[in-house]
């Protein structure tokens, strides 16, 4: 699926992207210092979860929020590590080691700038509703459980599963650290939970982080903190790779870049949707979040993509450029270079508080509401998506999802196509009864076209049969084969076959197929359904005739 042919220049940065600045810089600017005040608990929490570690989390936000943001098709998307990402990484890590991670973002940002620059971005357009809220709230479960063991204060197991590790984790819980870890958790909840509702600029997590890491400090309470961070950005380097661990990494690679390309241009559209900041680009877009994994991986990061809620943040803070995302990541680096030491000292029960709570955001009980009532299809696309994710794997819960709920709409589009007989027009005349109107309606395509076969089977007694194909919708190339195959059937039962109003888009493919061929005579095609009953009359006549 490709869009209208455009110059490669296209998909790179131009002065277009930076026209409006000069009005908007300084809302931009605001905006960027608030997204970054939000995105360092997250960026921090993401990287620790997903087991490469906060340093890797806080790299990842500074150097693919500046690459996306430059190179990006939206000019207020925010990019940086996800808690969907997380879900993904968390299992590979567990199999293959944290150190494969920067080449497993450079390979799967090589994959995503491939996918952009070849003009598939708008592919993801085609995934069905349910499909993506269920998903979405597969990812909440995943996130709530992988919190689970920081939250009671103990190691996470080796399971990749976060369903098994979390029970580990509930069973060896125990004593005075079980004690400060809820309680640590339990006050980052409820401080943003009540931040908002005094005021909604009011950076919730990171004031909770704050408290609740000055009290640990103080009182030195028994929680286990992130630990040192590098005081600077570390030297580029390319990841250590031999052919034998790409390959093996070859398939998760295309899972992280499927997995990175959906939720950036989700969340590129809810950016347009909010946002009066101008349209996005799909495929630039995606060139964009493939550079900035690429550049991740170089520095030691993680896999990025666009974040919806810290876009959603950008965007309400008065976001209208590029510099926006650009100031969100030079806060962070500001952060890494001036306040390394104080950030190593944040609970690890602390961050698990605010990605408890931004799981439990995750899922909106009125959106869930709306699909499970829906229709019954949609529900349980949405239940399957939703309990794969969480059982096996985000990408084959995509694949089943897309895949249930498109066999749904082939049965609903099958449904819909209908082969009716129908009265002759006009006062009746004699023989008429030898005479079959059929009338094809909707759709006729693979999954319906059996009906035509059966509806005809049963006719009787008739000596023409007239196909009204002029209503008819939707045409494959199985459901003309049938219309062949049917009037072939017919003809050698004697029974002559007059076709009325076949619509000019179906008349190549009905050529093709073999449609045409299948008449007795090429008069036998009609655009007139005057004409076509006058012939049939006249066979009939004909027929009855004491010489016919």
């Amino acid at each position: 699926m490709t869009g209208p042919r455009r110059s490669p220049f296209s998909l790179l940065p131009s002065r277009r992207d930076y026209a409006q600045l000069g009005r908007t810089w300084r809302g931009d600017i605001v905006a960027g210092v608030t997204v970054g005040i939000v995105a360092l608990p997250l960026a921090l929490a993401f990287g620790v979860s997903s087991g490469v570690g906060a340093a890797a989390g806080l790299v990842t936000a500074i150097v693919a929020g500046i690459v996306a943001g430059i190179f990006g098709g939206s000019n207020v998307q925010v990019s940086g590590p996800t808690g969907a990402m997380v879900v993904v990484l968390g299992p590979i890590v567990v199999s293959y080691g944290a150190g494969v991670v920067p080449l497993l973002s450079l390979m799967a940002g090589v994959i995503v700038v491939v996918v952009g620059a070849v003009r598939w971005g708008r592919l993801v357009t085609i995934i069905p509703w349910p499909v993506i809220e269920g998903f979405t709230f597969g990812i909440a479960v995943i996130i709530f459980l992988q919190q689970v063991p920081s939250a009671l204060g103990v190691e996470s197991g080796a399971s990749s599963s976060a369903f098994l590790t979390a029970v580990e984790a509930v069973q060896n819980a125990e004593g005075e650290h079980l004690a400060w870890a809820l309680a640590a958790v339990a006050a980052v909840a409820l401080v943003m939970v009540l931040a908002p509702k005094i005021h909604r600029a009011i950076p919730g997590s990171l004031i909770a982080i704050l408290l609740v890491t000055i009290v640990a400090r103080l009182a030195s309470l028994p929680l286990e903190s992130i630990g040192s961070l590098p005081e600077g950005l570390p030297a580029p380097a390319i990841p250590s790779m031999t052919p034998e661990l790409l390959a093996a990494l070859a398939g998760p690679a295309f899972a992280i870049a499927a997995l990175a390309a959906i939720e950036s241009l989700l969340s590129a559209r809810v950016a347009a949707s909010l946002s009066d900041a101008g349209a996005y680009d799909a495929d630039r877009e995606l060139v964009g979040q493939g550079l900035a994994s690429i550049a991740s991986g170089f520095f030691g990061g993680m896999p990025a993509t666009g974040a919806i809620a810290r876009t959603a943040v950008n965007v309400r803070a008065g976001a209208r450029s590029r510099l926006a995302a650009v100031t969100h990541a030079l806060v962070l680096l500001a952060v890494v270079y001036l306040a390394a030491a104080w950030v190593s000292e944040i609970p690890l029960a602390a961050l698990a508080g605010v990605l408890i709570v931004t799981a439990v955001r995750m899922v909106s009980i009125p959106t869930v509401s709306a699909v499970l009532g829906s229709s019954r299809s949609s529900a349980v696309v949405f239940v399957l998506t939703a309990i794969v994710t969480v059982a096996f794997d985000l990408i084959i819960a995509v694949g089943i999802g897309f895949a249930v709920a498109a066999i749904f709409a082939l049965w609903t589009l099958s449904r819909s196509g209908t082969v009716s007989r129908e009265a002759l027009p006009g006062d009746p005349e004699p023989g008429d009864d030898r005479i079959a109107l059929l009338r094809l309606d909707g759709a006729l395509f693979f999954a319906g076209a059996e009906q035509l076969l059966e509806t005809t089977g049963s006719i009787k007694g008739v000596t023409v049969v007239i196909l009204r194909m002029s209503q008819l919708e939707m045409l494959d190339a199985t459901g003309a084969r049938v219309v062949s195959e049917l009037m072939s059937t017919l003809e050698r039962r004697g029974i002559t076959v007059l076709v009325k109003g076949i619509q000019p888009e179906h008349l190549k493919l009905a050529t093709r197929v073999g449609v045409l061929r299948a008449l007795r005579h090429e008069k036998h095609l009609f655009d007139d359904l005057d004409a076509a009953i006058a012939h049939a009359r006249s066979h009939v006549a004909r027929e009855q005739s004491p010489t016919g």
